[in-house]
């Protein structure tokens, strides 16, 4: 039987009189480590890193971020992480908590999750927005490696997004694939044999002067469309992981206008 990992961190930052991001709270223990690199910017940067080399049926991990009013927080990973095949029975768990006050802003930019065969994991990611903070999030997933190939033949993947503005619903989404998601994938109505998806959700008063522009960016596999004032929601296919990174890059870009991390160019 594989060993379980367990990972805990929660952070907290705020902004300070003359506009810098500080860090307030942060605990961390077990497999999951919060990495700060310096920049010459206002706004903080964080590179979480998970340091059993990724996910297994067993395996635990939380995150609890919290956004202050004034402060504006940037959080990627050290590179894509991977939910490896799981023995009978054992089920991963990730779950993520992000709460972003009015006058907070919150780049949510982790890299690709892999899926590899026989992975079994479950994940949860909950985000609270206070009503004028702003959000830009990001979740790429990769269906198998496509430079094996690799068929997703037989997994248990069960995926859940909420956001929350000023106590109201904004957006539920949620995937569930089990057994041989290759086939699923394959169905026209579904993802026409794509290997790589991403979904993109921006939260912004002013989102709407951003679409011009990024309609211009997209591929022909991709859409955005304004789920209400001040929602944006883009999803994309590719054929695999690269050809989704390399679109994702300039529009991620775009809406939060910023070169996006370092780790996002290794």
């Amino acid at each position: 039987m594989q060993p379980r990992a367990v990972g805990a961190a929660r952070l907290s930052v705020c902004g300070d009189a003359m506009g810098k991001t500080r860090l307030q709270v942060l605990r961390q223990s077990g497999s999951l480590k919060l990495v700060f690199p310096q920049t010459h910017r206002t706004d903080a940067e964080v590179v979480l890193v998970n340091t059993a080399g990724g996910i297994t049926g067993g395996d635990r991990f939380s995150l609890d971020i919290n956004v202050q009013d004034g402060a504006k927080l940037t959080l990627t990973t050290q590179a894509a992480e991977r939910a490896y095949r799981a023995q009978p029975g054992e089920v991963g768990s990730v779950q993520t908590k992000l709460t972003v006050a009015d006058g907070g802003c919150l780049n949510w930019l982790p890299q690709e999750l892999i899926l590899y065969d026989r992975c079994a994991l479950r994940r949860r990611l909950e985000i609270s927005l206070g009503p004028a903070a702003r959000l830009l999030m990001v979740e790429p997933l990769v269906f198998g490696r496509a430079a094996m190939p690799e068929r997703l033949e037989d997994i248990f993947f069960q995926d859940r997004i909420t956001i929350w503005q000023a106590g109201k619903p904004l957006y539920i989404d949620g995937i569930d694939l089990g057994g041989n998601a290759a086939a699923h994938l394959a169905r026209r109505a579904l993802a026409n044999g794509a290997g790589a998806l991403a979904s993109v959700v921006m939260v912004a008063p002013d989102v709407e002067s951003y679409l011009p522009k990024l309609r211009a960016l997209l591929p022909a596999t991709a859409g955005a469309s304004l789920l209400r004032p001040g929602v944006l929601f883009i999803r994309q296919l590719a054929t695999e992981g690269f050809a989704l990174r390399r679109a994702l890059i300039p529009m991620l870009e775009h809406l939060s206008n910023h070169i996006l991390p370092t780790s996002w160019r290794l």
